[in-house]
């Protein structure tokens, strides 16, 4: 795995934890596990999108229309996990709280930009 996908996994688990953190200490458990899961959310949907987009192609260099490809399909990919996860959590956590679930995945899809900003 490259450097920079390393490091934005890391960051976004420290913020994961952090968001935990604070929930836990300001609202409760029940804060804490929702902005756990928000996170986590937020990662995994980060995951898809770099199983799919980083996926080899076949050839050494891919052309611009192969690449695009790869990374609309990519998107596409994290945007079903996001849904799905977020479905699943708010189906199958009867003690979720809304605000730090959705805080927590806010602050930990900056950390995708942020990475962006790093690559130079």
């Amino acid at each position: 795995m490259h450097s920079q996908v390393r490091w934005f996994f890391r960051c976004q688990a420290v913020v994961t934890l952090v968001a935990a953190l604070i929930a836990g200490l300001a609202l409760g458990v029940d804060a804490a596990v929702s902005a756990a899961l928000g996170g986590g959310i937020a990662i995994a949907s980060a995951l898809a999108y770099v199983w799919r987009g980083l996926r080899p192609t076949g050839t050494a260099v891919a052309d611009a229309k192969t690449a695009f490809s790869s990374q609309l399909a990519a998107e596409g990919y994290k945007f079903a996990v996001t849904l799905l996860l977020f479905a699943l959590v708010f189906k199958g956590y009867a003690q979720l709280a809304a605000l730090p679930l959705f805080l927590a995945y806010a602050a930990t899809i900056v950390v995708y930009w942020m990475a962006l900003l790093r690559q130079h």
